[in-house]
């Protein structure tokens, strides 16, 4: 599932400033190897096996891979009390600096028994912005970081953000996280009376905030009951859509797409299918900015684009990449949508 074939999920940043040239390999992944004490490993992959990550012109797809162990406090528990009964059995004495000593024991042995489990992100640098395949904030802060440290600074693409719009004051949203918007929520709502998009009308799921402040998640048939929240005053924050025959689940207050449905491709080399099922994308985006201007009444402007900085300079020491916030630069989920 993603760039590649089957459903995708999307978050839109706006490249700020980037280096000439990537070096993804300075951070590439490595495993964790048998053994060893390290619980975590994160680093760039390619899309494919021995392939470049630069995928066209001003283009570069990649990904996140993510590869964690977690300990079972339980096999370690039981672990722990083995060890701990060998040495009474021995006839040694344990004291708390004995059965101390005893658990780290227990916790590196389970370690060293542990297999990680692994999580892969994928996204791809487009021109002037990034569309990461994911909408769950905490996978989104791992790769900026990653892409931080390669020299490529991000802000969330949003059309509130794009306008530079001040945030509205409301009483029943509370925005916590960066990108989301009240914009946003009133923009899902006027979508709903678009004669191109569609609430799914069996299978749906909207989640909304009622006027009484109660959060609220329909499922099924939801129309009869979602037109009842709106009447009351209620605001949507993400919704099952149809938008021209396209399923996706649209995220409004943060301007993500999850589980998108796009059509898959069938080429000879996997840059093609990218580059098809990449333009199957901009669609779906460039469609929703349209609709975005025609209800809400906002003109986007075109993005500043990225600051390309030579390779032997670093992003933060060039005078020409934008203040973050500022009117050249643009600024999002799993902790996902709730779909």
């Amino acid at each position: 599932m993603g760039f590649l074939s089957g459903n995708i999920a999307c978050t839109r940043f706006n490249i700020v400033s980037r280096r000439e040239d990537i070096d993804f390999e300075s951070a590439a992944f490595r495993l964790i190897q048998p053994g060893s004490n390290i619980t975590e490993s994160v680093g760039f992959v390619s899309f494919e096996i021995d392939e470049p990550y630069e995928a066209g012109h001003g283009r570069y797809a990649f990904r996140v891979r993510i590869d964690k162990i977690s300990v079972d406090s339980t096999m370690v528990k039981e672990r722990w009390r083995e060890l701990i009964k060998a040495d009474l059995d021995a006839g040694r004495k344990v004291g708390p600096k004995a059965k101390k000593k005893l658990k780290e024991l227990a916790e590196q042995e389970i370690l060293s028994q542990s297999a990680p489990r692994s999580k892969v992100i994928e996204a791809v640098i487009d021109g002037d912005i990034l569309y990461l395949g994911s909408t769950s904030k905490g996978l989104i802060g791992t790769v900026l970081s990653l892409l931080q440290g390669v020299g490529v600074e991000v802000e969330y693409k949003t059309p509130w953000l794009d306008a530079g719009l001040e945030e509205e004051p409301s009483e029943l949203i509370d925005l916590k996280e960066p990108g989301q918007s009240l914009y946003g929520c009133r923009f899902l709502k006027g979508l709903l009376e678009d004669e191109e998009i569609f609430v799914e009308p069996e299978k749906g799921s909207v989640k909304l905030i009622a006027a009484n402040h109660a959060k609220v998640t329909l499922a099924g048939e939801v129309l009869g009951e979602l037109d009842r929240y709106i009447e009351e005053g209620a605001e949507l924050l993400a919704a099952k859509l149809i938008l021209v025959e396209i399923p996706l689940t649209f995220d409004g207050m943060a301007y993500r797409l999850n589980a998108l449905k796009l059509d898959n491709v069938k080429a000879d080399h996997w840059t093609e299918v990218l580059d098809e099922r990449l333009e199957l994308l901009k669609g779906v985006w460039e469609k929703l900015d349209e609709k975005y201007t025609a209800i809400m009444g906002t003109e986007l402007p075109k993005p500043a684009a990225a600051a390309v900085v030579p390779n032997e300079e670093s992003p933060a020491d060039t005078e020409n990449a934008p203040e973050p916030g500022s009117e050249e630069a643009d600024v999002t989920t799993e902790d996902a949508p709730p779909f």
